[in-house]
């Protein structure tokens, strides 16, 4: 019971907390699972956002119905997955309908612009950290090749992100191979 309960809590933090979207949950939820509950380390979290980036649907539910399942089987999906969404979706109806009845007032108005910047910044931090994981692993001139690639590909040439993640997937799994066979020779 005590593992449903901080799946829970974990999920309900992170979902609540993570204006602005999906991705702005992320850095939350891998503050939760990572560093709070230890579920899983940096490389692994890193590994599995990549993973989820290349499959459909949205992000955070994706990553919160895994890492549930993974850490309580599918008990522990179903509460991540309601943790996630449920709380968000009635916060949703209350606020939107509140929201609604005073869209024009400037309150409002800078309120949703304020999200904004404190969004960009939850995600640049967690963009630092899995940097920091890249170049430990790979190291920096690696690190930064496959960034600025990825830039160029998903902002000049408009490669969406899923197929850039897959490229560099299938390019991992053929150096691996590489690798071993250089191994055994």
């Amino acid at each position: 019971m005590k593992t449903q309960i901080d799946l829970f809590i974990a999920f309900f933090r992170s979902g609540m907390l993570g204006f602005g979207g999906g991705m702005s949950a992320i850095p939350l939820m891998q503050r939760e699972v990572v560093g709070t509950f230890k579920w899983m380390d940096d490389d692994e979290f890193s590994d599995l956002l990549a993973l989820a980036n290349t499959l459909p649907g949205p992000i955070n539910t994706k990553l919160s119905g895994y890492i549930g399942y993974r850490v309580a089987g599918f008990k522990g999906m179903l509460t991540a997955l309601i943790a996630t969404t449920v709380p968000t979706i009635i916060l949703m109806i209350i606020l939107l309908t509140a929201l609604n009845a005073y869209k024009d007032t400037p309150w409002v108005q800078g309120m949703a612009k304020g999200a904004i910047p404190i969004a960009a910044v939850m995600i640049g931090v967690m963009a630092w950290d899995f940097i920091r994981v890249s170049k430990n692993a790979m190291g920096w001139v690696s690190t930064l090749g496959i960034a600025v690639l990825s830039v160029v590909a998903m902002q000049v040439f408009h490669i969406h992100p899923a197929i850039v993640v897959a490229v560099l997937i299938v390019a991992a799994l053929l150096y691996r191979e590489r690798s071993r066979q250089v191994e055994k020779e």
